[in-house]
């Protein structure tokens, strides 16, 4: 067997893996369908933590308050901010009742690290069950709560939501940014619909205060800088007491990086946290990625020297459009449709940023949050 015998084989074997994961993993999401769910009204505890965040907390405090929900609080963390988000929270608290504020100093054992404030503004909640969000996003509509909220009962404890990014027009950066989203939670979708949950996003994540506590809080990744949401949810979630919410109404929205430098920082810290996930789930996590690139680097070679072309070309229309029919179902779920369009595109470029950041983060260590 020649050199492009061995490369074609390969490509097949890749092909079937890549097959495998849309029939068996990314369908579970794309063809559920949503289940209204009955709200029992739990008192619910909402929290942000913020850091440097005046602005933000201006903006979109008013979205949260005035929630459709008979009974919630607002636990408000400032993270030693520097500029006037102490201030804001106050102006906010002396006009809403159920504004609770946490104000936490830097000391050095935890300087700068969000688990710290996180932890602190947690056990200050009031209420049983958690609605976590960041200080840049915004509810969607006013039944936000009562929708993440509805998924709690005597075995879901953990809710995950979806967290997307506002549009800008003609910007391919903010569609880059959308479609790494819109994957993500299409992988996060999936393996919690197949029973094997193994992140959540800080933007739009909800669990009852007894998870944890039953998991020591944060304690077993405290001096990971990042990692508060997905590596708390990969330590505690499992097929039985996690749910997930993709309703339209129960979707927050965050404002997206507009340069490549401040995107490429931020998804470093994020990327930085998967090495701590269980095995088994960076196994497949590193299958899905190295399948993918494997996917367009030896079609495009097999391509290049006509080798059994017209096989390659027929591998290559089933994988594409298996992705087209799972990810255009999804991106509808998760209001995202216009990124389909161009899907292959995205795709490419985002498999080489995360090739170039994985290879940066081998180089240095990401920085801590803000």
């Amino acid at each position: 067997m020649g050199v492009l015998g061995f490369i074609f084989y390969t490509f097949v074997g890749v092909v079937f893996i890549q097959v495998i994961f849309y029939i068996f993993f990314f369908s579970k999401f794309a063809f559920q369908k949503y289940q209204k769910k009955s709200s029992y009204n739990l008192p619910i505890s909402v929290i942000i933590c913020a850091k440097n965040e005046a602005n933000n907390l201006k903006k979109n405090l008013p979205l949260i308050i005035d929630q459709e929900y008979p009974d919630f609080e607002i636990v408000l963390i400032n993270d030693a901010s520097q500029d006037n988000s102490l201030k804001i929270m106050q102006e906010f608290a002396s006009l809403n009742k159920q504004i609770k504020i946490v104000d936490v100093k830097s000391i050095e054992a935890f300087w700068g690290n969000k688990k710290y404030a996180l932890t602190l503004g947690i056990k200050a909640a009031t209420n049983k069950y958690l609605l976590f969000t960041d200080a840049d996003c915004k509810p969607l509509s006013k039944y936000w709560i009562k929708e993440m909220s509805s998924h709690f009962n005597n075995e879901n404890s953990i809710v995950l939501g979806y967290g997307g990014y506002s549009k800008i027009k003609k910007s391919f950066l903010n569609k880059l940014i959308r479609f790494e989203t819109l994957v993500t939670a299409v992988h996060y979708f999936s393996f919690a619909a197949v029973g094997m949950p193994y992140m959540g996003v800080g933007r739009n994540l909800a669990y009852a205060k007894k998870e944890f506590f039953n998991a020591n809080g944060f304690i077993s990744h405290i001096k990971v800088r990042s990692g508060d949401d997905d590596l708390f949810i990969n330590q505690v979630a499992n097929k039985k007491n996690t749910s997930i919410c993709f309703s339209k109404n129960s979707f927050t929205q965050s404002s997206p990086k507009t340069t490549f430098e401040d995107w490429f920082k931020q998804k470093r810290r994020h990327v930085s946290t998967a090495k701590y996930y269980k095995l088994n789930h960076k196994m497949l996590l590193t299958l899905i990625y190295i399948t993918q690139f494997l996917f367009w680097v030896l079609g495009f070679v097999l391509l290049i020297f006509l080798f059994k072309w017209q096989l390659v070309c027929s591998l290559l229309l089933v994988r594409i459009i298996l992705q087209y029919v799972m990810f255009g179902i999804s991106s509808k779920k998760l209001g995202e449709s216009d990124l389909i369009i161009i899907l292959p595109v995205l795709e490419i470029f985002l498999i080489s940023a995360q090739l170039t950041i994985f290879i940066n983060n081998l180089i240095s260590k990401p920085n801590h949050w803000k």
